[in-house]
């Protein structure tokens, strides 16, 4: 489970979220995240959040940030990879490298963005940019749990990148300390790991 760190307050609620696909298997990778319904001025955090290329698969298959966070990509294969996105939330490319990221790149617009190699056609990898710093994303047993939220009322949202169509938002008004649950059903496919070519075959 994946949550942007904050600092626990007394007078927090919590939110325990389960995901399920259409079949009611648990959904892992999915993204849950709460929209105050009263606008708040929170920033990201400063330190940037790290997609790993390992094995020639980006490490985590997906990431959740808020919007204005700053992501970099290290290499940590000893083959070159070619960073990039032409998602409309944020086109990017950062090209040949190895090792550290040569480049940070700032998320500014919510959106998903999809990730890819232009060396390496079956990594792929998901970032989801949110308005919002009150997020999760479900553990292989589709459980998420969005910690230290304030008083109020929220719109709970689930999303994954495979979904054939977004799951309805949920309301949700929380007192403190409270920690109600929700549910999801996410009409997406399981994930299938695509075909890679053993590293002898690789020019690259």
């Amino acid at each position: 489970m994946l949550a942007l760190a904050m600092v626990p307050q007394a007078d927090a609620a919590s939110i325990e979220a389960q995901v399920r696909d259409a079949a009611g298997k648990p959904l892992a990778d999915a993204v849950v995240y709460a929209i105050p319904g009263v606008s708040r001025d929170t920033r990201p955090s400063r330190i940037p959040v790290a997609v790993e290329q390992v094995d020639r698969e980006f490490v985590p298959y997906v990431t959740v940030v808020q919007t204005g966070a700053t992501v970099t990509f290290p290499n940590r294969d000893t083959i070159l990879h070619h960073v990039y996105s032409f998602s409309a939330a944020k086109p990017f490319e950062i090209k040949l490298y190895t090792g550290k990221s040569p480049t940070e790149v700032v998320f500014d617009k919510p959106g998903a963005v999809t990730l890819g190699c232009n060396i390496h056609d079956w990594m792929i990898g998901y970032i989801l940019v949110v308005s919002t710093p009150h997020f999760a994303k479900a553990d292989a047993a589709g459980n998420a749990r969005l910690r230290d939220l304030p008083a109020g009322a929220y719109d709970i949202q689930a999303w994954h990148p495979q979904q054939r169509a977004a799951p309805a938002p949920q309301r949700v008004t929380l007192e403190a300390p409270s920690s109600p649950s929700v549910a999801f059903t996410v009409d997406a496919p399981p994930r299938k790991p695509k075909y890679k070519p053993p590293l002898d075959r690789l020019k690259y």
